[in-house]
């Protein structure tokens, strides 16, 4: 069976609502640690659960990689999901989390999906057929001043304690932009991007299910993903996402 969007669509915003009931009972809803600074939830284990026997009954051709359960035995054609990615704000009643769904053949992302469901907002992508938000086509900012711009980040490195943690890094940019943002979801950051909410979003140490989707869903909307050197390519420990515009004056600051 060939990828219908609109059923992904129906399968994710239906995952989305076993999120929120666990989002709306957080009191009763168990949280765990894997590491000192990063937290697991019963939410993240069910919507993973949920996606998993969804998609592989409809789509048995595809493996799976969820970030609770691992890879199943086929990976060269792939669903790659993060369940909730933004687990810590989940936990703490915040809005800015995602479901993050990307479909990966043969090593090529072909389909993306992000849904905030607290917010309601769903962005998707199939290559070569643009970026969308809640139906409707969406573009990077036309933005071309640095100074002018709008950027986020996120600290995943500072779980592990990393030497180079971003932290300089951030202070660089801070200086040279009008505004920074840190909402806290690495696949919401980059649809923010790509609808152009923000002009340039990068991150390192984080792996292939939180940025996947996303990824694919900037370069649809028209916008660059490259490595902090500027290679074009989706790379997990080291990924910059830009409206294109402002590309080269960050890398210069990376």
């Amino acid at each position: 069976m060939s990828l219908s969007l609109v059923e992904l669509e129906a399968v994710v915003r239906e995952a989305g609502q076993v999120a929120l009931a666990y989002f709306r009972d957080l009191k009763n809803t168990a949280i765990h640690k894997k590491n000192p600074r990063d937290f697991v939830t019963a939410a993240d284990l069910a919507v993973e659960a949920y996606l998993q026997a969804v998609l592989t009954e409809k789509y048995p051709q595809y493996g799976f990689w969820g970030e609770e359960s691992g890879q199943s035995a086929n990976q060269a054609s792939r669903w790659i999901v993060d369940p909730i990615d933004g687990t810590h704000s989940f936990a703490r009643g915040q809005y800015f989390w995602s479901i993050s769904v990307a479909l990966e053949i043969d090593g090529e992302l072909m389909a993306g999906a992000v849904y905030a469901p607290a917010l309601d907002d769903y962005y998707t992508a199939a290559k070569g057929q643009g970026a969308f938000k809640n139906g409707q086509a969406i573009t990077v900012s036309a933005e071309a001043s640095l100074a002018d711009a709008m950027v986020a980040t996120g600290f995943a490195c500072l779980r592990a304690y990393l030497t180079d943690n971003n932290l300089a890094r951030f202070g660089r940019i801070a200086q040279q932009t009008t505004g920074q943002r840190r909402f806290g979801s690495a696949a919401m950051d980059l649809c923010l991007v790509a609808d152009g909410q923000v002009d340039a979003f990068w991150e390192q140490e984080l792996n292939l299910y939180d940025v996947a989707a996303g990824a694919l869903i900037v370069l649809e909307a028209g916008g660059t993903v490259t490595d902090f050197q500027g290679n074009p390519g989706v790379f997990p420990k080291q990924i910059l996402a830009t409206n294109g515009k402002v590309l080269a004056d960050i890398l210069a600051l990376m």
